[in-house]
C-alpha cells in the first residue's frame, strides 16, 4: 500500500514538474518574442534559401515538394542612384567670369576669347511666403435716377468670412494628414514667417473643410459598393469628447481599398466602435469578395450580404515567422516549413502580377494550388502534435481556423493574395496618430476621416494633393448638381497631377 501511494504520489509530481516546465518554456517564449518586437527588427523579409526549407528534420517524409522545378526570382540589388534635378524647374544662371586682368594671356598678353563655359547645378528653395487676396468688388449706381446700386458678386468661399483662402485650407490640410505636422507646430512654423494663428482656429477650420468634402465622400462610398473586391481594416483612434465614453477608451477608425485601376479609391471612416454593424453600415449593396484580417466583426456583413470572405495570407505568414524567432540560433523547425509553402506562394504572384487576370487564375490553378493542397496535408498532421498555447501552436491554429478564407484567392485571378493593400493604406494615419495623438471631437474625428480619404485616393491617382485639395475647397463651395461634383471625383479632374 505504501509502496503504490509513494509510486501515485511520484507521478502526479512528476505531471506538476512538466506542466510547470512547460509553463516556464511558453512564458519564455513569449518574452523573448515582446523583446524582440520592441528592441528587434521589424522586417519580415525572409532568407534567401528559406524557400527551399522542406526537408529538415521535423517535415513529413510523405510530404513531397509539388514544384518539381523550383521557381526564381531575380535577386534584388540597391543601386545607388544620383538624385537629378527635374529638367522643368525654373533656373537662374549665376555668372562666375574672371576680372578684367584676368582676361590677358599671360605668355603674350594678348586679350583671351570666350570659348564657351562649364555649368553645374544646385536646388535651392524658397521658404513659404504668405500674401493676402485682396477681394474687390466693383460698385455700381445709376448716376440719373440715382435708385439703382449694385455690387459685384464674389464667388462662394469654404469658409465665409473667414481670412482663409482655398490654398491656405489646403496647405494646412496637406502638412497635417499628408505630412503628419500637427496643428501647434504649423502654428509655429506660421510665427517664424510673421502670421499669428491659433489651434483652436486652425482645428475649426479642418473641421469645416471636412463638411464640405461630405458630398464627394459619398459618391465615393457608392463607387465602393459598385466594386467586385474590397480590401478592408481598422486601427485604434483615442477620442478624448464622445458622449459616454471615457477619454482614454478606445475609438476606431475603419479603411476601405479598391483593386481595380480604374476606380482607384482609400475612403477612410470613424466610428466609435469596433462593431460587427460598421462593416454593415460602410458597404450595405456590396456583394463581391471582401479581403479582411481574422476578425470576426467581419462575420456579419459577410453573411447577411453572401460575400466570399478572402483570409490573409501576410497574417498567416506573420504569425509562422513570430514562431520561427522562438526556435533556438541556427535550427530550423515547423516554422520554416509553413514560410517556405507560403514564400513559395508569394512567388507565384510576383512572377504574374503584371499579367492578365486570366493568366493569374491559370497560375494560380497550375502552380499555387498543388503547393496548398500539400501544405493543407502538412498542417492536418502538424496541427495535433503540437501545444497549441506556444507561438507555432497558435500559428497552426490560426492557419487551421482560417483555411477556408485563405484558399478563395485561388478561384479568381482578380483576387488578392493578402490584405497588403489595406495596410498600407492606413499607414499614413497610424503615422499621423503618433504625432498628433487623438482627436479632441467627435466632429474632428470625422473630419480626419474625411481628409485623409481625399489625401490618400489623390495620391493612388497620381494627383498632388494640395494642388487637388486647393481645387475642392475652391470648385466645391460652387457646385449645385451631381454632375459639378462627379467633375471632382479625384480620376476626373486634369491638371493637378503629382
Amino acid at each position: 500500500m505504501q509502496s503504490s501511494s509513494l509510486l501515485t504520489e511520484n507521478k502526479l509530481l512528476k505531471q506538476e514538474v512538466s506542466q510547470k516546465d512547460q509553463r516556464i518554456k511558453l512564458l519564455e517564449e513569449m518574452l523573448r518574442l515582446q523583446r524582440h518586437k520592441q528592441f528587434g527588427a521589424s522586417s519580415e523579409k525572409e532568407s534567401a534559401g528559406q524557400g527551399q526549407l522542406f526537408d529538415e528534420a521535423e517535415s513529413d517524409s510523405d510530404i513531397e515538394d509539388p514544384i518539381a522545378e523550383e521557381i526564381t526570382v531575380p535577386a534584388h540589388t540597391r543601386k545607388k542612384k544620383r538624385v537629378s534635378i527635374p529638367s522643368d524647374l525654373p533656373r537662374e544662371d549665376i555668372i562666375h567670369d574672371l576680372s578684367e586682368a584676368e582676361k590677358i594671356c599671360p605668355h603674350d598678353g594678348a586679350a583671351l576669347k570666350c570659348i564657351g563655359e562649364e555649368i553645374s547645378e544646385q536646388l535651392d528653395i524658397v521658404p513659404a511666403k504668405i500674401k493676402v487676396l485682396r477681394h474687390l468688388r466693383k460698385k455700381y449706381a445709376c448716376p440719373c435716377c440715382e435708385q439703382h446700386l449694385i455690387t459685384a458678386p464674389k464667388p462662394a468661399q469654404p469658409i465665409e468670412k473667414s481670412i482663409a483662402s482655398p490654398g491656405l485650407l489646403a496647405y494646412v490640410a496637406v502638412s497635417k494628414y499628408c505630412d503628419a505636422l500637427p496643428l501647434y507646430r504649423q502654428i509655429a512654423i506660421f510665427k517664424r514667417i510673421g502670421v499669428e494663428l491659433d489651434r483652436t482656429t486652425l482645428a475649426n477650420w479642418m473641421i469645416k473643410m471636412g463638411s464640405l468634402l461630405q458630398p464627394l465622400i459619398n459618391r465615393l462610398s457608392e463607387f465602393i459598393n459598385e466594386q467586385s473586391v474590397l480590401h478592408m481594416d481598422e486601427t485604434p483612434l483615442q477620442v478624448l469628447n464622445e458622449p459616454g465614453k471615457r477619454a482614454q477608451s478606445q475609438s476606431y477608425m475603419w479603411v476601405m481599398t479598391t483593386t481595380q485601376a480604374s476606380v482607384p479609391i482609400v475612403l477612410y471612416h470613424y466610428s466609435a466602435s469596433r462593431s460587427g454593424d460598421i462593416p454593415k453600415e460602410l458597404l450595405p449593396d456590396f456583394n463581391g469578395a471582401l479581403m479582411v484580417d481574422g476578425y470576426e466583426g467581419y462575420a456579419a456583413v459577410c453573411n447577411e450580404n453572401q460575400l466570399t470572405r478572402l483570409g490573409c495570407w501576410a497574417h498567416a505568414r506573420r504569425k509562422f515567422i513570430d514562431a520561427q524567432r522562438q526556435q533556438p540560433k541556427g535550427k530550423t523547425g515547423k516554422a520554416d516549413v509553413a514560410l517556405g509553402f507560403i514564400q513559395k506562394l508569394y512567388r507565384i504572384e510576383k512572377l504574374n502580377k503584371d499579367k492578365s487576370i486570366n493568366e493569374r487564375f491559370e497560375a494560380r490553378q497550375t502552380q499555387a494550388k498543388p503547393i496548398i493542397d500539400t501544405l493543407k496535408q502538412w498542417l492536418d498532421k502538424s496541427f495535433t502534435k503540437t501545444p497549441p498555447k506556444t507561438t507555432l501552436g497558435k500559428a497552426l491554429q490560426y492557419l487551421h481556423n482560417q483555411w477556408s478564407r485563405l484558399v478563395p484567392y485561388l478561384d479568381d485571378g482578380s483576387r488578392p493574395i493578402d490584405n497588403n493593400r489595406a495596410e498600407n493604406s492606413i499607414r499614413p494615419f497610424v503615422i499621423g496618430r503618433k504625432n498628433w495623438l487623438f482627436s479632441s471631437s467627435q466632429a474632428g474625428a470625422h473630419a480626419s476621416a474625411n481628409l485623409y480619404s481625399l489625401i490618400e485616393t489623390a495620391k493612388v491617382n497620381k494627383l498632388d494633393p494640395y494642388a487637388y485639395l486647393k481645387q475642392l475647397f475652391t470648385m466645391l463651395p460652387q457646385a449645385k448638381s451631381l454632375e459639378d461634383i462627379d467633375k471632382l471625383l479625384p480620376w476626373n479632374v486634369k491638371g493637378v497631377v503629382g
